[in-house]
């Protein structure tokens, strides 16, 4: 398949000395005969530590002008792989589902015999390190942007950072779309200062809306097979400044699941569910430890810009550890539970069951309830032996009051 390539000059690469380098964006292009698939300008730079023969080391180096498409770049798999100095490359592959598309794998492969950039080091040949965790998504038929600066863990050893990106996948043509996704890191909305003075009457309570309906949010691997289940009604809760107030208000607003689009990705140990609605997306990241043998909720990020919003609200709590369940089950929850991920912003969950690893046929696995469900559970259990203890305890007292009363008499 031809792939072609532009680039903008400037490279540096470097030892963590205290050394400044500049990177420069990169374009790339993956093309199936004259047809343009994935059209990508990169700025890329990538930080890696490797063990050396007096300990360990740590370079940091700029994506080279003279990178190149890979061979194993594809329209076929929306697969862009760079090809760059001796060994290294770096490979995006997306996918796409429900009007988004995004980036679900990124991987790095870097050559520890490249003694170049590499000086000294105590091990040869090739280490490959990827994730399954990026938020790179965009809407179909746009282009995703991102100026600033976001950094992408792939292992305790190295780690890639991007800056400056113009991508888009799946495309129509072969220039980038007009139509732009811009990422929550740039979209912040700057309002003129008030003119009149700050209210000082009490903001007032928010009024609750009924329960939300329950969404259904099936995520599917590259084979079609369902990976992620969950079945959920969501009311989110954000503390923001209101612009029709000019005070800090409590929204509550529930998510619509016909107007939700549920986009992410399925990793052996981490696993991303991705809810998009006109004006809110939330990200929800689950992560296994294979040492308990157990999933939990590790990460919820949300970007929202509601009408009363003065400016885009942005949060994100990467140490979570809630709806913890065994492996091999799913996790429920029909009582309303409350997630506190930070001061500004919890989520109420309603009718909740969830399972985002194992999945098998398409169903959910065995339950396994939350503490909440089994408590409710629990208190008419121990009013029932309550009430039965007490009745047992009366008829007691009947029979030995009876008995009792027939000893007061002689026979004649």
């Amino acid at each position: 398949m031809p792939v072609t390539r532009s680039s903008a000059a400037g490279v540096c690469w470097i030892l963590l000395t205290g050394c400044v380098f500049a990177a420069h964006s990169v374009t790339f292009e993956v093309k199936d005969g004259n047809s343009t698939c994935i059209k990508a300008d990169l700025n890329a730079s990538f930080s890696i530590t490797y063990t050396t023969t007096n300990g360990t080391s740590a370079v940091r180096f700029a994506l080279p002008s003279s990178a190149v498409v890979g061979e194993s770049s594809s329209c076929g798999e929306e697969e862009l792989q760079v090809s760059f100095g001796a060994g290294h490359s770096l490979t995006l592959l997306f996918s796409k589902d429900e009007g988004l598309y995004r980036v679900s794998n990124i991987s790095l492969q870097y050559n520890l015999s490249d003694s170049s950039t590499f000086p000294q080091s105590s091990s040869t040949g090739l280490v490959t390190v990827m994730t399954n965790v990026t938020e790179i998504w965009a809407r179909l038929n746009s282009t995703y942007r991102c100026v600033s600066s976001s950094s992408i863990r792939l292992s305790s050893e190295a780690n890639l950072t991007f800056s400056d990106v113009h991508l888009e996948a799946y495309m129509r043509g072969a220039d980038f779309s007009s139509d732009e996704s811009v990422c929550s890191a740039d979209q912040t909305v700057t309002t003129s200062a008030p003119t009149q003075s700050p209210r000082t009457t009490a903001a007032p309570s928010p009024v609750p809306p009924p329960a939300p309906e329950r969404g259904n949010y099936t995520l599917t691997d590259r084979n079609g097979t369902a990976c992620l289940l969950a079945l959920m009604g969501l009311q989110l809760n954000i503390t923001h400044r209101s612009r029709a107030l000019n005070q800090t208000v409590t929204e509550i607003v529930n998510l619509q699941p016909n107007r939700t689009a549920a986009s992410g990705s399925c990793g052996v140990t981490v696993a991303t569910l991705v809810l998009t609605e006109d004006l809110t997306n939330l990200t929800f990241t689950f992560t296994l430890n294979s040492t308990t043998q157990k999933y939990f909720l590790s990460s919820v990020s949300v970007s929202a810009l509601w009408p009363d919003m003065t400016e885009r609200f942005v949060e994100r709590n990467a140490s979570l550890n809630l709806l913890q369940c065994s492996v091999g089950r799913s996790y429920m929850c029909s009582s309303e539970q409350t997630l506190s991920i930070v001061s500004s912003f919890s989520i109420n969950t309603f009718r909740l069951q969830l399972q985002p690893f194992n999945v098998t046929a398409g169903r959910f696995s065995a339950v396994e309830e939350c503490r909440v469900d089994q408590e409710n559970m629990l208190i008419p259990i121990i009013v029932g032996v309550a009430l039965a203890g007490l009745v047992l305890i009366v008829l007691i007292a009947y029979l030995i009051g009876r008995k009792r009363t027939h000893a007061g008499y002689q026979t004649i």
